[in-house]
């Protein structure tokens, strides 16, 4: 069976992004035009996904409103005669089917997975993680569909990290190399505070499938109350197998505010509707621009 359904996890407080979040869902700030959970459901359609299941919490209704019809402004639209905006505005809510589940505790990635599998049910499924915008010619979440296809286990998107930031992510360590960019996992250490295995680290996008959602029904909270997804990974591993696939494209962490602000500028110099008047800006501010960079 292919994988036709995607879960997008969106219940945390967003506290990177303070004070922001403390009224608007981190998910919801924009990257030029569009808040950043448009991009990761964008990524998930154009990878072939029918439909896209929110793990949210309480005060993330906005999330489920940006993704619903929205009739008295597609009316105001129609009757202003601004044909283009209101077929991008009705496009948002038929992009796919659209799902909400409940997280009541949060109490880790984990957790929040296991949340969505009476929805998910026994199929594979992708996990796309928000704060995480990929920029790609092949969307990053296909690409591992697409070594899911050929193998039919776990692929998790690798990405190769400076040692000095390998604390801010689960890094891996590798059994053996399938073939270029594709490994077979030994184990992961989530967030290893000394001595990395690797220099890869484990990015936000994976396919999974029911045997994880097993493995995190399972597995304890640990000393923080909160339940891994990196553990049920690993206990995976440890009996049939889990692959890494170094994906192609690149990707900013706009849970931070340095990450949101290089995604803003990057993604403003490669639209074609505002990049000339953006380089523009940047020059009469003293910055250099040359083929799109600054």
């Amino acid at each position: 069976m292919g994988v036709r359904k995607a879960v997008l996890p969106v219940a945390g407080f967003g506290t990177r992004m303070l004070p922001a979040t403390k009224s608007v869902a981190k998910e919801m700030i924009t990257l030029i035009d569009k808040p950043l959970i448009h991009y990761a459901v964008l990524e998930a359609v154009e990878s072939g996904i029918e439909q896209i299941i929110f793990v949210t919490s309480a005060g993330k209704s906005e999330i489920e409103n940006y993704f619903d019809k929205s009739p008295n402004l597609e009316l105001a639209l129609e009757n202003s005669g601004k044909k283009e905006l209101l077929e991008e505005v009705r496009n948002i809510s038929d992009m796919c089917e659209f799902v909400s589940v409940r997280q009541k505790e949060q109490k880790g990635l984990g957790h929040a997975v296991y949340c969505a599998r009476d929805v998910v049910g026994d199929e594979p499924f992708a996990v796309i993680l928000p704060d995480d915008i990929m920029r790609y010619k092949t969307p990053v979440t296909k690409q591992l569909m697409d070594k899911y296809d050929e193998i039919h286990s776990p692929v998790v998107a690798l990405s190769k990290v400076e040692k000095k930031d390998a604390h801010k992510y689960g890094i891996i360590e590798v059994d053996k190399k399938v073939k270029d960019n594709f490994y077979k996992l030994k184990t992961m250490v989530e967030k290893p505070k000394t001595n990395p295995p690797s220099d890869m680290a484990i990015i936000g996008r994976y396919i999974l499938n029911k045997e994880i959602l097993g493995e995190i029904g399972d597995t304890k909270s640990g000393a923080l109350g909160e339940i891994q997804l990196t553990d049920a990974v690993n206990a995976v591993a440890s009996k049939n197998a889990v692959y890494g696939y170094e994906y192609e494209g690149r990707r900013f962490d706009c849970g931070n505010k340095s990450g949101y602000l290089e995604a803003v500028i990057n993604f403003a110099l490669e639209r074609e509707d505002i990049s000339e008047d953006f380089k523009q800006i940047l020059k009469e501010n003293g910055f250099k621009v040359n083929d799109g960079r600054v």
